[in-house]
């Protein structure tokens, strides 16, 4: 088991907005996290990487990882692209997908230019300093980077937003190959369609978990995610 949350809650302000959530998530699944707008889907997501404060036990490798800095969390190798995430304004494109990684060419099996070339406008503007980039731009520097040097558990919410039709395809070939685990939030079809192969449904009374990918879900219960994106 990679990650174990049990009995988790979070509150925005007087607000209660998860209230004893428990799920699982094995090495090697794709799990898609569904359920209608205000459910808590991404609060879920945001409890377990620190960004919301929870309450409850979230363990990671075994490791208990409720209230840790988001430094910590990543040094455990679970990695996240949240639906808005700062990335480094006075660094080049180039220099933001290096930070960290010693050589200067290559990340795993991946080539610097390659991954460039994978995101449209990016190769273009590989010296220009992420500051100046457009909301999209920094969404597919924000992935680029976590592709280039990908932890062995990846989180993601909502990594479509502000990507083009031709982007969101290069996305889910590259994710397509990723050997790790991932769980993700999404409202677009073919994304979900294409890479989970477990789905887990939050409602107000718990999560439904659902064997098979997206494909299944809809066969099994006859309906089309909330809120989805056709």
């Amino acid at each position: 088991m990679m990650l174990e949350v049990a009995d988790l809650h979070a509150y925005y302000g007087k607000s209660h907005i998860l209230q004893g959530v428990d799920l699982h998530i094995d090495a090697g699944e794709v799990v898609s996290l569904l359920g209608r707008n205000g459910v808590g889907r991404s609060t879920t997501v945001k409890a377990i990487m620190g960004e919301v404060p929870p309450q409850g036990s979230i363990k990671f490798k075994g490791h208990d990882i409720a209230g840790l800095p988001n430094y910590r969390i990543a040094q455990l190798g679970l990695g996240y692209v949240p639906e808005h995430r700062d990335i480094f304004p006075g660094l080049t494109v180039r220099q933001n997908l290096m930070l960290g990684i010693k050589d200067t060419r290559r990340s795993g099996k991946w080539r610097l230019e390659d991954m460039l070339e994978m995101f449209p406008n990016l190769a273009a503007r590989a010296d220009t300093p992420a500051g100046v980039l457009s909301g999209g731009e920094k969404a597919r520097l924000v992935m680029a980077k976590m592709l280039f040097d990908p932890p062995n558990f990846l989180v993601l919410d909502e990594p479509t937003n502000h990507l083009d039709m031709a982007t969101k395809e290069m996305l889910i070939n590259a994710l397509s190959e990723f050997e790790g685990t991932m769980l993700f939030v999404s409202h677009d079809r073919h994304f979900l369609a294409a890479l989970s192969n477990r789905v887990l449904e939050l409602t107000p009374e718990g999560i439904h978990q659902y064997g098979g990918g997206y494909t299944e879900y809809v066969a099994r219960t006859g309906h089309e995610a909330p809120g989805l994106h056709i």
